[in-house]
């Protein structure tokens, strides 16, 4: 008797640690890690990262804006930017007080009353170094950046980043030509990332076109392929043009994740006349304002992105009202920390009245938030196991900040990323983005217009 209780106790036992093995399997298969951006940002106490304003799109005389150089560089620092990109369309940009190469293109601009106009010698180590009209902080130059592109019809432009001077002067770029751009950026070492995509696919008059799956894989896949190109603008200016990019960009983390590349959403004022230099602009985190740590943070993703304009839409993420806040002096939303510990995603903030998280396109939580720390706690949201990022918004009286998107990696080996070729696709691509096909189109939109 004993021996046959001591078998059944044997198979028992054997029976408890085989299903605690199997759940134990299963538990570690659906297990996940939430990886930040922001993992190494250290947010206070002696050795705190700054957090420094800017934006690296805007515009000058030297291609179409209204308004010179010098003038436009002066309201940006006025207005406590602490970085500044100057990338002018077919423009590779140089030192503030000295004049780019520009194609002959843009000569009309003294005839129509505009000047080529750049800051002084003192002017520029005024601004640089801080002591221009005693500001205290220093706004840094970033050089080599140029919107290519510049000559399209169709608005697929791409800025390119730390390009040797004059390489990308005169670009005239291709219809419908994101690649070419990004591809011309790569070869000539410098990073890139593409413009106001909703403008290429005109989202304004048909706002699902950012759901269009075709729209999706044309700039995914280029992201993709690009090492070099790291992501899309998702506010641009005041989204008067491109007014749902940031739901696009949704969709575009949702493709290229499974691939194992997020991509950043960046935003930018895009200015051409100072009423725009408060629109859109970003704030990157970093140990010492300076260029190499600007190119660091634009690849790696320390960095937040505001809007002051944003118009009402009816997607789930809203919002159903939109807001039109710029140049009234209102302080801005901003993340002043955001810690990761296991599947908690703990949020402080500032200026900001409302928080909600987005997973894969959708509200996952929506609530107040003022001074007090907000927790957001996955393992309470069923199928988060599924969710492939979560990124935070902040709304404020002063517009909408919002974070980079925090990646769900549930250790599983991304598969590599190959393009299907369609030769007959591919074919039918290449007459629409010739230049010639592109005139006929807008002559005939002109026509029935």
């Amino acid at each position: 008797m004993k021996n046959i209780k001591k078998v059944f106790a044997l198979i028992l036992t054997t029976l408890i640690v085989l299903q605690i093995g199997v759940f134990a399997v299963s538990a570690a298969e659906t297990d996940y890690t939430i990886v930040s951006p922001y993992e190494d940002v250290i947010w206070e106490g002696d050795n705190a990262w700054g957090a420094y304003k800017g934006t690296l799109h805007t515009h000058s005389t030297f291609s179409d804006a209204d308004v010179d150089l010098a003038t436009m560089i002066k309201e940006y620092y006025a207005q406590d930017y602490d970085f500044v990109a100057q990338a002018d369309h077919g423009v590779t940009g140089v030192e503030w007080n000295r004049a780019p190469r520009f194609p002959a293109l843009y000569l009309y601009q003294p005839i129509i009353g505009n000047k080529y106009t750049v800051l002084t010698d003192e002017e520029f180590e005024g601004i640089t170094s801080g002591t221009y009209n005693d500001r205290g902080a220093g706004m840094t130059c970033v050089i080599g950046a140029n919107e290519l592109n510049n000559m399209t019809l169709t608005k697929s432009h791409v800025n390119g980043y730390f390009l040797p001077e004059g390489v990308g002067t005169g670009f005239a770029g291709f219809e419908n030509g994101y690649e070419f751009a990004v591809k011309f950026t790569e070869k000539n070492g410098g990073i890139s990332h593409i413009n106001h995509p909703g403008d290429l696919f005109e989202t304004n008059a048909n706002p699902e076109a950012v759901n269009d799956p075709e729209n999706i894989e044309f700039v995914a896949d280029i992201i993709l392929r690009y090492d070099s190109c790291y992501g899309t603008e998702v506010f641009n200016e005041d989204n008067g043009t491109t007014g749902y990019d940031r739901i696009y960009w949704d969709n575009l983390l949702m493709y290229t994740l499974p691939f194992g590349k997020t991509v950043l959403g960046y935003s930018n004022t895009d200015a051409h006349s100072t009423d725009k230099v408060d629109s859109s602009f970003m704030t990157f985190m970093m140990e010492e304002n300076n260029v190499a740590n600007i190119k660091k943070t634009m690849m790696n993703g320390a960095f937040f992105s505001t809007t002051r304009n944003l118009r009402g839409n009816d997607f789930e993420i809203g919002p159903k009202e939109g807001f039109d806040c710029g140049n009234q002096g209102l302080p801005y939303p901003m993340f002043t920390n955001i810690k990761v510990d296991g599947h908690k995603i703990t949020v402080e903030a500032e200026n900001s009245d409302n928080l909600q998280w987005i997973a894969n396109g959708k509200v996952i939580m929506n609530t107040a938030i003022a001074d007090a720390p907000v927790t957001l706690d996955l393992d309470t949201i069923e199928g988060a196991e599924d969710f492939l990022y979560v990124r935070a918004e902040l709304l404020g009286e002063g517009g909408m900040t919002i974070s980079q998107a925090l990646v769900i990696d549930n250790g599983e080996e991304k598969p590599d990323y190959e393009k299907e070729i369609d030769t007959l696709k591919e074919f039918i691509f290449a007459i629409k983005s010739s230049r010639l096909w592109v005139i006929f189109q807008e002559l005939i939109r002109l026509i029935k217009d």
